[in-house]
């Protein structure tokens, strides 16, 4: 019985023994992988990458609106005309449609008023005309007989469209009573309402993009000097194109270019993020290593921003997925081809 008590004593101090050699040597064995080692066990991140490139950048006011005819200017007359009745009465005949082209001066309509008739006014013309050719009349009964007649016919004003039609014949008038309307669509503007706080931003004569299908460009040609207090905007107006192809009445959306930089070094959006102080930097890529810069941004347009920096030069590999929440300095491991990259990248610059 001693005898065993003696031989399990032996094995377990032996079995303790060799715990502790197996922990002394994998210390040793840990230590020497730390001081000799450490790369070969540091974090790999797996990334996208992108470049950078120069391109040229705008800076937007962006907006909603819609398209209407010219307001009057110092040089030119407004390019719509809503026509009222001259006088009181009924509408006699309507010589055009809704639609229709007419020039400057064409009758639109003719009218019988209560004192007499568009047929009865026209007659009297002609007769004090003869009268007066033979001189039987004086020139104040013919100017009394084309003033009659004037007053029973609607004129067009201004060369241009039949946009609406709101009388038909036999229907009673009175002199304020709006007969028609006609516009000349080749003086459109689109018009909008922009935020006060953008509009020092915008200038007169500056371009206005009006973002149809396809595309409309336009000048900036008013910015009111007041502001809309009831709901902190001011109104801004865009001379179109003549073959512009919009239509009145019709609602756009739209951005005035406030600014253009040319020739700028520029990142993908989604490479520029903010670290833990609030600045801004990107992941610069060398070999299999990213290293932040700190740079500062300006315009940004269609997945591009500018950046600026020490340091970065054209064609620089800059992370773009997994650049959010990076170290300061990281090994990384390139997922994405280089077809990808390049497609992404030429995609950006023809942009």
């Amino acid at each position: 019985m001693k005898q065993k008590s003696t031989l399990i004593k032996f094995v377990v101090a032996t079995g303790f023994g060799l715990c502790a050699w197996a922990l002394v040597n994998s210390f040793d064995v840990t230590r020497a992988a730390g001081s000799d080692g450490a790369d070969a066990n540091a974090t790999v991140v797996s990334v996208q990458v992108g470049q950078l490139k120069r391109m040229t950048l705008h800076r937007y006011v962006t907006g909603y609106g819609s398209v209407g005819p010219a307001p009057a200017s110092a040089d030119e007359p407004a390019a719509d005309a809503p026509l009222a009745a001259p006088v009181a009465g009924v509408v006699a005949r309507v010589n055009v449609i809704a639609g229709q082209q007419v020039k400057e001066g064409e009758v639109l309509m003719e009218l019988n008023s209560g004192a007499t008739t568009f047929a009865l006014a026209k007659q009297e013309l002609e007769r004090q005309k003869k009268l007066y050719d033979q001189h039987n009349a004086s020139l104040k009964a013919l100017q009394d007989a084309r003033a009659q007649l004037d007053s029973l016919r609607v004129t067009a004003p201004l060369s241009g469209t039949v946009t609406r039609l709101k009388v038909k014949p036999g229907q009673a008038v009175d002199a304020s009573t709006v007969v028609a309307e006609v516009m000349d669509l080749k003086r459109l503007v689109v018009s909008a309402e922009i935020p006060a706080a953008e509009a020092d931003q915008m200038k007169v004569g500056e371009a206005v993009q009006v973002l149809t299908d396809p595309p409309v460009d336009a000048k900036l040609s008013f910015v009111s000097p007041t502001v809309d207090a009831s709901n902190d905007t001011v109104r801004i107006r865009g001379g179109l194109p003549a073959d512009s192809h919009l239509r009145p009445g019709q609602f756009v959306s739209l951005r005035v270019v406030t600014g253009v930089h040319t020739n700028c070094l520029t990142a993908p959006e989604e490479s520029v993020v903010t670290d833990i102080n609030g600045q801004s930097v990107i992941s610069l890529v060398h070999g299999d290593e990213a290293t932040q810069a700190h740079v500062q941004t300006d315009f940004r347009e269609n997945g591009r921003v500018e950046v600026i920096g020490t340091g970065l030069t054209a064609d620089d590999s800059v992370v773009t997925v997994g650049a959010y929440g990076l170290p300061a300095k990281t090994r990384i491991q390139i997922v994405n081809a280089p077809a990808e990259q390049s497609s992404a990248t030429n995609s950006g610059a023809a942009q």
